[in-house]
């Protein structure tokens, strides 16, 4: 039987890991830290053993079949995806697909592993939402290539109660500051829409909670081009709109607008270091205490016209909040990573790098299980 190799035991890891310890799989948990992961599982009963974490432990345990799973920062990814090609060992992570890991593409394959990235929330569940809408779109009698498209996701990790910052930070703000200065790409009106101050395009979201509409506040990140066609949109279809972006609570640019400011006037020569003053002190007033209860939202849309008239429009909607299984983002993230690994496991997933499946059964897999963890999960149809 294979063995699962989990490295990292950080906020967003312990649900998932849980779950596959608790469905009877081997696994060996690596950590830098042997005690806190020790602790973290503290109560769970189950084949694992926790170690040091380093590479060459990794080295030293994995196996040909195994599959490693990464929880590590960023940067680790593709050296322990190119350590699982050289073990003959597979790879999984919540992690957008970098253009190095997309390198390893012909080894991977070549080898028949799977290097499996984007099973999270966002990357992850947004994926499955959105393969799951297109599919029913496609197959549904408006479909025509001669209809407008227009697709939205948006995701937010949010506090339980909104404060006068309209946000709180779960690990440190630099992540989230240094994306406040990367330009993001999408499509508006048809055209290429660049921007490169995410605070200059935050727009009024509403969305259709069970007590009624609610105001949100939104606005594009990173490239969203390339999901077009991991969509399966690509194929000649008129794109009116096309954005993947952030959410926020209504409130949230005004409350910042000080942060933007700052952020705006830093020159390169003393950015980081101001950077790492700024994060510093939201850390200070603005993180999670213990016990403090997390939110997330996510939703996925998809209007579709002919002409001026709309003829398809439906909204898959995600709301949660933590609870004594963990925190909301902790559950989403880490428990998609588990299913991933599981299909991997199971050779439900093809060799070579990939992100989220589009495969019908297994995007209906990961859908159930977000439903199951969360609050408030719907698939609104706004023509009925």
């Amino acid at each position: 039987m294979p063995t699962i190799h989990w490295l990292g035991t950080g906020l967003s890891a312990i649900p998932g890991l849980k779950k596959l310890i608790e469905n009877g799989h081997s696994v060996i948990v690596y950590n830098r830290t042997v005690d806190k992961a020790i602790e973290a599982l503290s109560g769970v009963d189950g084949d694992y053993q926790v170690v040091p974490f380093s590479i060459e432990a990794v080295k030293k345990y994995a196996s040909a079949g195994d599959v490693v799973v990464s929880m590590l920062p960023g940067n680790f990814h593709v050296p322990v995806a190119e350590l699982c090609i050289s073990l003959d060992a597979h790879f999984v992570s919540s992690s957008y697909i970098s253009d190095e890991m997309r390198g390893l593409n012909s080894a991977a394959i070549k080898k028949g592993l799977c290097l499996v990235n984007e099973v999270g929330l966002d990357p992850g569940i947004d994926h499955s939402m959105s393969h799951a809408l297109v599919e029913e779109y496609r197959n549904s009698s408006v479909f025509s290539k001669e209809n407008s498209h227009s697709f939205l996701s948006y995701c937010g990790g949010l506090s339980d109660v909104p404060n006068d910052f309209c946000y709180k930070f779960s690990w440190s703000p630099l992540g989230v500051l240094k994306a406040l200065m990367s330009t993001s790409v999408s499509i508006r009106d048809s055209e290429v829409y660049t921007v490169t101050k995410p605070w200059e395009s935050v727009e009024i979201y509403p969305l259709p909670m069970p007590w009624g509409e609610d105001e949100f506040e939104v606005y594009p990140n990173r490239d969203s081009r390339p999901f077009i066609e991991q969509y399966q949109m690509d194929d000649d279809l008129k794109i009116e709109q096309f954005v993947r972006g952030t959410l926020r609570y209504k409130g949230w640019k005004s409350a910042w607008s000080n942060i933007f400011s700052e952020v705006d006037s830093l020159n390169s020569a003393d950015s980081e270091a101001r950077l790492k003053e700024i994060s510093d002190d939201l850390w200070s007033n603005y993180s999670y205490k213990e016990d403090e209860v997390d939110r997330v939202i996510l939703t996925v849309e998809l209007k579709v016209k002919n002409d001026s008239k709309v003829v398809w429009h439906k909204q898959f909607l995600l709301d949660t909040l933590g609870n004594s299984m963990g925190s909301a983002m902790a559950q989403l993230v880490s428990c998609s990573v588990a299913l991933a690994v599981e299909a991997v496991m199971g050779n439900e997933i093809s060799a070579g790098v990939s992100a989220a499946p589009h495969d019908s059964k297994l995007v209906d897999r990961w859908l159930k299980q977000a439903d199951d963890i969360s609050d408030h999960f719907v698939l609104v149809d706004h023509l009925n």
